[in-house]
C-alpha cells in the first residue's frame, strides 16, 4: 500500500502504526469492557496531529492524501475500533466546514479543532429520517440576526464532549432536499441544546453516540454557505466518511486475520497445528482474497479524494464490499478459533460487534448498492 504515499508520509503513518499498537491496543478491550469514551485518547492524538490529519496545512491540518489518510484510519482501527469512530466522526464534521463554510467561518473553527482543543460532532441522522435525509423534520427559521433552530437528532457520535456539532435543518420545508441548509452550534456556549445519555451500543462502546434536541438561537454566521446547500455539503462529506469507513472495516479484519492466521499457526489437533488441514488454509486464503480486495477499492476511492473529480461510486463500492468482506473475514476468524473465540479471552468477539455497525451507519449496504445502481443506469 505504501506506494501510493510519499516518503513523508510515509514516515507518518510508522508513527500512527507504532503509537496505535504501544498506546491504543493494550487499552481497547477495557475501553469495550468499560465503555469508556475514547475521547480520553484525544489529547495523544492532539499532539501527533492527528486530529487535523484530513486537514490541510493553510487550516491547521497536516495535510495527508486520500491513500495516507485511508492507511492512518486503518492502522487506529485495527488497534480500536472505538477510537477510529470517535476520530472519524471528528473528521465528519471538520469536511463539513472544509467542503461547505465561507472562509470566515473555517478560520474561527478549523485551527482549534486541527489542535484537538475543539471537539466535532456530524447531526444528519434522526428518528423519522435515517436512510433517507431529505425526510428531516428538524427545521430553522429566520429570527432576528440569525436562525431559530428547532429539532432532534439521533445516534450523534461525540456530542456529549463536542465544542462544536454540525447541524442540519430545513430552511424551505416545502423543498425537500434542496431546502436542507447546515449550520454550527456550540453545545458549551449556546443555550437550548439538550444532549441525552449516550445509547447502549452493541459495539464501538468507547465511540459513544447520543440524541441531542435542540430549540436554540444560531446567528446567521454560523450557517455553513449558502441557504439550501446543505445536502450537497452532507453528500460530499459521506463520500470522504464511506471510505474513511472502509479503512475501519479493513482495519479490523486484518487484526482478526492475524489472529487466525497465528492461532492455526499454534492449536495442534491430532499432534498437527490446524493450518496443516486443507480446509482451514482454503478458509485463510479467502480471508486474505477479500482482505486485499476490500483494500484495493479503498484504495482506489481515497486516490480521487482531493483530486476535483466526483467519486461517489467508488467511495460506495468501498464502503460496501469492504463492511461486508470485513464481517465474514473476522466470522470466519473466530470459527476458526473455535469455542475459544467465542470467549472475552479472545478479541475475535469485540471484532464482530464493532464491525456490525458498518453495514448500517453513513449509508447502509442497500444504500450503497442504490447509490452504484443509479449511476450505473443513468
Amino acid at each position: 500500500m505504501n506506494s501510493f504515499l510519499s516518503y513523508e508520509e510515509r514516515a507518518v503513518i510508522d508513527q500512527i502504526t507504532r503509537f496505535s499498537t504501544d498506546i491504543l491496543a493494550p487499552r481497547a478491550a477495557e475501553i469495550d469492557a468499560k465503555a469508556q469514551f475514547t475521547t480520553l485518547h484525544r489529547p495523544a492524538l492532539a499532539e501527533m496531529g492527528i486530529m487535523g490529519m484530513n486537514l490541510p496545512e493553510a487550516h491547521g491540518g497536516i495535510g495527508l492524501s486520500g491513500p495516507a489518510l485511508y492507511e492512518a484510519v486503518e492502522a487506529i482501527a485495527g488497534a480500536c475500533g472505538s477510537t477510529a469512530s470517535m476520530l472519524t466522526a471528528h473528521f465528519l464534521a471538520t469536511d463539513s466546514l472544509l467542503l461547505g463554510a465561507e472562509e470566515a467561518l473555517k478560520a474561527r473553527v478549523l485551527p482549534g479543532a486541527a489542535t484537538g482543543d475543539k471537539l466535532g460532532a456530524f447531526g444528519l441522522t434522526e428518528p423519522q429520517a435515517g436512510s433517507n435525509p431529505a425526510d428531516m423534520r428538524s427545521f430553522a427559521m429566520r429570527e432576528g440576526t440569525g436562525y431559530r433552530l428547532k429539532g432532534s437528532k439521533c445516534f450523534i457520535s461525540n456530542a456529549g464532549e463536542a465544542d462544536f456539532i454540525v447541524i442540519f435543518a430545513k430552511t424551505d420545508r416545502t423543498a425537500g432536499a434542496r431546502g436542507i441548509s447546515a449550520f454550527i452550534v456550540e453545545p458549551k456556549r449556546m443555550g437550548g441544546i439538550d444532549i441525552g445519555k449516550p445509547e447502549q451500543t452493541m459495539g464501538l462502546r468507547g465511540g459513544h453516540v447520543f440524541p441531542i434536541s435542540f430549540d436554540c438561537f444560531v446567528p446567521e454566521e454560523n450557517r455553513l454557505g449558502d441557504e439550501g446547500t446543505g445536502f450537497r455539503t452532507a453528500m460530499k462529506v459521506l463520500d470522504n466518511g464511506r471510505i474513511e469507513v472502509a479503512a475501519q472495516a479493513t482495519g479490523i479484519a486484518s487484526e482478526a486475520l492475524k489472529a487466525a492466521i497465528s492461532y492455526a499457526k499454534e492449536r495442534e489437533v491430532g499432534g498437527r497445528p490446524i493450518g496443516n488441514f486443507q480446509g482451514l488454509q482454503w478458509m485463510l486464503a479467502d480471508c486474505a482474497t477479500e482482505l486485499a480486495a476490500a483494500r484495493a477499492l479503498g484504495l482506489q476511492a481515497a486516490a480521487k479524494r482531493g483530486s476535483g473529480e466526483r467519486y461517489s461510486s467508488e467511495s460506495a463500492y468501498a464502503k460496501l464490499y469492504a463492511s461486508e468482506a470485513a464481517w465474514r473475514i473476522a466470522d470466519r476468524a473466530l470459527q476458526i478459533h473455535g469455542g475459544y473465540g467465542y470467549t472475552k479471552d479472545f478479541p475475535l468477539e469485540r471484532y464482530l460487534r464493532d464491525l456490525r455497525i458498518f453495514r448500517i451507519y453513513e449509508g447502509s449496504s442497500e444504500i450503497q448498492r442504490t447509490i452504484i445502481a443509479r449511476d450505473l443506469l443513468k
